[in-house]
C-alpha cells in the first residue's frame, strides 16, 4: 500500500488508497505498518566509519606523493628513509581521520535536539472509539490521522482532512518566506490540501491524515542532489602535487645522468638521486596541512561551529562570493509593522489602531485561539486600543484572505475588516476612481518590498453574520516587514571588510529583497531575476529574486565557473543543490536535517558573525599552509640545484644519503610549528586560496636565491676555510643547511612577529646544525668537527642571506601591494 499525491484525489478516493479513515488506524494497524514501511526517519547517509576515513585519507594526493617515494627508498633498501616516510603518512592519517571522526558524532548528536512527538488518533480495536495521545514522530505510518496547531512542525507528507485558518510556511522547502494559505477541499484544484514534511504550521488547526512517511516523503527525494564537486582545496592540491611529480620526475634522473656521464658512476649514485628526490619533497606536508586545519576546527569548535570537512576551512578562508538566504539568515523570519497609511498613502495611525482591535479579538474571541504571525506583529505595534468591547470574530479564513471582528465602542457597533488588499477593497464601496488611486497607493507600498494588510470598517447591527460585508469603508493600509536580524548589518559590512562579495538569493520579490538588503546597509548595485539571469547581470547583481531551488544552484555553478570561490549559506530543503555545487556550504545548526547532512560547516546558530570568525580561522589555517610549502619547497629547491651542481663538480657526493636524511628529519620536525604560527593581518583582509601557479613562481625565484647561498657557501668552505675531504665538506655544507633553513623559517613569512613554538623551532634547528658536528653523535652520520674560524664565515654567509631576504621580500610585497585591487564593499 503506496500512496502517489494526486492533485486530483477526492479526500474519499485518499482514504481508500490508505485504507484508513477518519477514526484513525487500530493500534494493531498501526504495528503492522510500522512492520511494512519501516520507522519515519529520513534516510540519512551513515558517516563512514573511522577504520574506512582512515583508509581513504590515504588517497590523498599529497600522501600518494609520499607513498611513491617510500616505495621508491624501499625498492633500493633505503630503509630508514622508507620507515620516516611510512611513519608521516599513518601520522597524517591519525590526524584527518580523528578530526572528520568528531565533526561525524557532533553532527549526530544535533539531529536529537529536534522536537519528536506528535498528537495522533488511534483505536485499540475495530469496535472502540478513538482517542488522542503522544506519540513519537519516528512510529508514525501511512494511514494515521494527526492533529497539528501552530507552531507545530509537519512530521510527514499529509493529506488535509480539516483545516481550519490554517497557513503554513514551506520556507525550508519553497524559499517563500510568507505563509502559505492551506484548505481541506474534498474536490482539490492544486496542492492547496497537501503538507510535506520540512514546513510548520504558522497558524490555525488542522487534522490531516499521514499519506507518506520516511524514504517516500518528499523530504526525503532532496537527498537525491547530486554529489559534492571538487573544491577550490581540492584543485590547489592537485594542482601542487602535480608540480611536486613533475619535478621529481625531472630532477632525480637529471642527477643520475650527470654522474654517469662526468663521474662514471650512476649505480653509486642511485641512492643519492633517492635522497634528492626525497630532500626536494616536503614529506610533512599532509601532516603540516592535516594539524593546521585540525587546529583550527578546534578553535571553532569551541565557539559551538562544527568543521564537517577539514579541507573546508581552507575553502571558507578563500571564499571571495558569499550567496546566501534572506528568510532566516538576513531577516528572523518574524513580520513587524513598518507603517500605517490612510487611503490617500500619507501616514494615519487610525488603520494601525483598527487592524489592532480586529486582531486582539480576533485572537481572544475564536476558539481554539489561533495565534497568527501577522497578528502578533500589529499587536506589538499598536497604539492605546481604548474601550472597545468584542462581540464576535472570525478568524483568517484562506479562501477570503480576510479576518473580521465585530466591536462595540462608542455606544455603536463596528465591524473591522483586515486581509490581504485586493480582497478588502472589493468589499469597499467606492467610485471607480477611489478603488484605483487605493489600488495605486497599495501597489506602491508592495513594491517598495513590504507585505500589505488592507484595513476597513461599516457600521452594523448585532448580531450580524460575519465575513459578507460589501459596503466597507477603507480607512487604510499597514505594512508589514520581516523583521531584520539584530546582528545582520555588522557582519555584512564586516565581511565585505574582508574581501567578499555578498549575493542575496532568495525566492521573494526583487523589491522586498532589495529593500532588506538597503536597509541592512549592502549598497544594491543591481537587481536580476533568476528567470532571465546571464553571466554578465549575475556579476552586478547584488539580489537574485524569484529563485527556485535549481536557480540557486546554476548561479553558484556560473559564478565558479567565473574563477570565483563561491560559499553558500542557507537552511531549507530548497538550498540543499546549491550547497552541494559551492566550493563550501554552510548552515545554522537548526537547519531543516536533510541541508545540515549537506553542509561542511554547521554554525551555532544563524548568526552571521560566525561566519567571519569561520573565515579569519581559514585564512590563518591557508596562511601557515602556504608559508610552509614556500618555505619549504624553495629551501628544497634551492638544496636540490646545489647538489647537482656539487655532483657535477666534486669528485665525491656533495652530502651521503643519510646526512640528507638526518637534515630533513630535522627541517620537517621544525617545520610542524607553522600549524601554531601566528596570521599576519594583511591575510586576514582578503581571500586566502592556495595557487599551484603562485607558489611555483615563489619557489622557483627564491629557491635560485638559496642555491647562491649555497654555492657561496662552497667556495668559502673551499677556498676561504679550506676544508680538506669529504667529512669537512660534508660537516660544512650540513652546518650551512641547518642555518640558513632556520633564517628561511624567521624571514620568509608574511609577518615579523615571531610566535613562541615557531622561535623555539627556529633556535633548536639552528642549534642542532652547530652542536651535531661536535656531539658524539657526528661520527654516525659521517660528521666531524670544523676549524673554528669556518662557523664564523658561515654565520656571516647566513647573515648575509637573510638581509637579502628580507630585502627582496619588501620589495615584493610593495609591488603586490601596488598591484592588489581593492576589496569590494558592501
Amino acid at each position: 500500500m503506496v500512496w502517489a499525491p494526486d492533485t486530483r484525489d477526492t479526500l474519499l478516493g485518499t482514504l481508500r488508497v490508505l485504507e484508513t479513515g477518519p477514526r484513525g488506524l487500530t493500534e494493531t494497524q498501526a504495528e503492522s505498518r510500522l512492520l511494512e514501511h519501516g520507522d519515519n526517519t529520513l534516510p540519512f547517509e551513515r558517516p563512514p566509519s573511522w577504520s574506512r576515513r582512515l583508509v581513504r585519507s590515504l588517497r590523498d594526493p599529497f600522501t600518494m606523493v609520499l607513498l611513491a617515494l617510500g616505495l621508491v627508498s624501499a625498492l633500493i633498501a633505503s630503509w630508514a628513509t622508507a620507515g620516516v616516510i611510512v611513519l608521516l603518512v599513518v601520522t597524517s592519517c591519525l590526524l584527518r581521520s580523528n578530526g572528520e571522526h568528531r565533526a561525524d558524532r557532533s553532527t549526530a548528536a544535533l539531529r536529537k535536539l529536534v522536537a519528536t512527538t506528535v498528537t495522533v488518533r488511534r483505536r485499540d480495536s475495530e469496535e472502540s472509539e478513538p482517542r488522542e495521545r503522544e506519540i513519537s514522530v519516528d512510529q508514525l505510518v501511512p494511514g494515521d490521522v494527526i492533529k497539528m496547531s501552530s507552531g507545530d512542525l509537519v512530521p510527514a507528507d499529509v493529506r488535509l482532512l480539516r483545516a481550519n485558518g490554517l497557513t503554513v510556511h514551506q520556507a525550508p522547502l519553497t524559499g517563500e518566506s510568507a505563509p502559505v494559505p492551506k484548505e481541506a477541499h474534498d474536490l482539490p484544484d492544486g496542492e492547496g490540501h497537501l503538507l510535506w514534511q520540512g514546513s510548520s504550521v504558522a497558524s490555525g488547526t488542522a487534522l490531516a491524515v499521514v499519506a507518506a512517511t520516511g524514504a517516500d516523503t518528499l523530504l526525503a527525494g532532496a537527498y537525491q542532489a547530486p554529489d559534492r564537486r571538487p573544491s577550490a582545496f581540492d584543485h590547489a592540491v592537485h594542482g601542487i602535487s602535480w608540480i611536486l611529480i613533475r619535478l621529481m620526475l625531472i630532477i632525480p634522473p637529471i642527477a643520475l645522468v650527470a654522474d654517469a656521464l662526468v663521474q662514471g658512476k650512476a649505480l653509486e649514485a642511485l641512492p643519492f638521486a633517492v635522497a634528492v628526490a626525497v630532500g626536494l619533497t616536503p614529506e610533512m606536508l599532509p601532516v603540516v596541512v592535516t594539524m593546521a586545519l585540525a587546529r583550527g576546527s578546534t578553535v571553532l569548535a569551541r565557539d559551538g561551529v562544527i568543521v564537517k570537512r577539514l579541507s573546508a576551512l581552507h575553502d571558507v578562508g578563500a571564499v571571495d562570493v558569499l550567496c546566501m538566504d534572506k528568510t532566516g539568515t538576513l531577516t528572523q523570519d518574524r513580520p513587524v509593522v513598518s507603517g500605517s497609511v490612510g487611503p490617500d498613502g500619507r501616514a494615519d495611525p487610525e488603520a494601525l489602531r483598527w487592524a489592532a482591535l480586529n486582531s486582539f479579538w480576533t485572537l481572544h474571541l475564536t476558539d481554539p485561539p489561533t495565534p497568527d504571525p501577522m497578528d502578533e506583529a500589529v499587536l506589538g505595534s499598536a497604539p492605546d486600543l481604548g474601550d472597545a468591547e468584542g462581540l464576535q470574530a472570525m478568524p483568517f479564513d484562506p479562501v477570503r484572505r480576510i479576518s473580521c471582528a465585530l466591536v462595540r465602542t462608542d455606544g455603536r457597533h463596528v465591524v473591522v475588516v483586515k486581509g490581504a488588499a485586493e480582497a478588502v477593497l472589493e468589499r469597499c464601496a467606492m467610485s471607480p476612481w477611489q478603488r484605483a488611486r487605493a489600488g495605486e497607493v497599495a501597489s506602491a507600498l508592495a513594491e517598495a518590498g513590504a507585505r500589505v494588510l488592507a484595513v476597513a470598517t461599516a457600521e452594523c447591527s448585532f448580531p450580524h453574520r460575519l465575513g459578507e460585508e460589501d459596503d466597507l469603508v477603507l480607512t487604510g493600509f499597514v505594512t508589514v516587514i520581516d523583521e531584520l536580524s539584530p546582528e545582520a548589518a555588522d557582519a555584512l559590512a564586516v565581511l565585505a571588510g574582508r574581501g567578499i562579495s555578498l549575493k542575496v538569493l532568495t525566492g521573494d520579490s526583487p523589491a522586498t529583497a532589495a529593500r532588506v538588503c538597503r536597509e541592512l546597509g549592502m549598497k544594491v548595485e543591481a537587481v536580476a531575476d533568476a528567470a532571465s539571469l546571464t553571466p554578465q547581470a549575475l556579476d552586478r547583481a547584488t539580489v537574485i529574486a524569484r529563485c527556485l531551488p535549481e536557480d540557486k544552484a546554476r548561479v553558484v555553478t556560473m559564478l565558479r565557473a567565473a574563477g570565483h570561490t563561491v560559499g553558500f549559506l542557507g537552511d531549507g530543503v530548497n538550498d540543499r543543490p546549491a550547497m552541494r555545487v559551492a566550493d563550501v556550504g554552510i548552515c545554522p545548526r537548526d537547519a531543516v536535517d536533510v541541508t545540515r547532512e549537506a553542509a561542511d560547516i554547521v554554525l551555532a546558530a544563524e548568526d552571521l558573525s560566525a561566519i567571519d570568525r569561520a573565515v579569519v580561522v581559514g585564512r590563518r589555517s591557508t596562511g601557515n599552509i602556504m608559508t610552509y610549502l614556500r618555505i619549504a619547497l624553495s629551501s628544497n629547491v634551492g638544496n636540490v640545484i646545489a647538489m647537482l651542481a656539487a655532483g657535477v663538480a666534486l669528485p665525491f657526493l656533495p652530502m651521503l644519503p643519510v646526512q640528507v636524511l638526518v637534515q630533513n628529519l630535522c627541517f620537517d620536525a621544525a617545520q610542524l610549528a607553522f600549524a601554531f604560527d601566528r596570521a599576519d593581518p594583511a591575510v586576514l583582509r582578503r581571500p586566502l586560496v592556495l595557487r599551484p601557479g603562485g607558489i611555483l613562481r615563489f619557489i622557483l625565484g627564491f629557491g635560485v636565491m638559496n642555491a647562491v647561498a649555497d654555492l657561496v657557501t662552497f667556495a668559502v668552505l673551499t677556498w676561504v676555510v679550506g676544508v680538506e675531504g669529504e667529512p669537512g665538506f660534508h660537516s660544512g655544507w650540513f652546518v650551512e643547511n641547518m642555518l640558513t633553513q632556520a633564517v628561511i623559517m624567521l624571514l620568509l613569512r608574511p609577518t615579523t612577529r615571531v610566535s613562541r613554538p615557531l622561535g623555539f623551532a627556529a633556535g633548536a634547528l639552528a642549534a642542532v646544525g652547530l652542536l651535531l658536528p661536535l656531539s658524539p653523535l657526528a661520527g654516525a652520520f659521517g660528521l666531524v668537527a670544523l676549524p673554528a674560524q669556518s662557523y664564523a664565515w658561515l654565520l656571516l654567509v647566513s647573515f648575509v642571506y637573510g638581509a637579502t631576504l628580507v630585502a627582496v621580500s619588501r620589495r615584493r610585497d610593495r609591488n603586490r601591494g601596488r598591484r592588489r585591487p581593492s576589496a569590494p564593499r558592501p
